[in-house]
């Protein structure tokens, strides 16, 4: 975690070949995060966990200036570039924005590349935003773990809050979102 932190650094510096670095360290976490998440798509899909961790990071790399804080403030941009890029590839597969008798879908279950998750997803997405206005916090943790599949441990280290704090966050969220997302929005 500490040449995570000094590299990152110099990465906020500018320093040549710092991004190069950056990445050798951390894209095994970066893989590892983006397969377990997607380890139960079926094959043939067109968005596979390397192609993810990639535009993620081409997302990051690729800014005017990148500065990254600390390891929690990489790992959040990395959740936000992969969440993003899981939205507008559910927007692309989907052809209607709401169907008629779906039924809501637990979070831990949801195959977030899958064609027929895409409506879900994005009524996540957009029940995301609205927690994020009242609690950011917990929308971190939902980022993390859903769009990244860390665990509540990883969450927790990565955000600086106790796993006690990250699994209440986490059940809290949950409940909130369940009930935006079946509310209609």
């Amino acid at each position: 975690m500490r040449d995570v932190t000094l590299i990152l650094d110099a990465v906020g510096k500018g320093q040549a070949g710092a991004m190069d670095e950056l990445l050798s360290l951390v894209y095994d976490e970066l893989r590892r995060l983006a397969s377990h998440k997607m380890a139960g798509l079926a094959a043939g899909q067109t968005l596979q966990p390397t192609a993810l961790v990639h535009e993620a990071w081409l997302r990051l790399a690729g800014r005017e200036e990148p500065k990254f804080e600390d390891r929690r403030h990489f790992f959040a941009a990395a959740a936000e570039a992969m969440r993003h890029i899981l939205i507008d590839n559910a927007r692309k597969k989907a052809t209607q924005r709401r169907g008629e008798g779906q039924r809501p879908t637990d979070l831990d279950q949801v195959d977030v590349a899958s064609p027929s998750a895409s409506p879900q997803l994005l009524d996540l997405n957009d029940a995301l935003n609205k927690l994020a206005m009242e609690r950011p916090l917990e929308a971190e943790v939902v980022k993390l773990r859903f769009f990244v599949g860390t665990t509540i441990e990883e969450a927790a280290e990565i955000l600086g809050i106790s796993p006690r704090t990250a699994k209440n966050y986490w059940a809290h969220a949950k409940a909130w979102l369940y009930q935006e997302i079946t509310a209609g929005g």
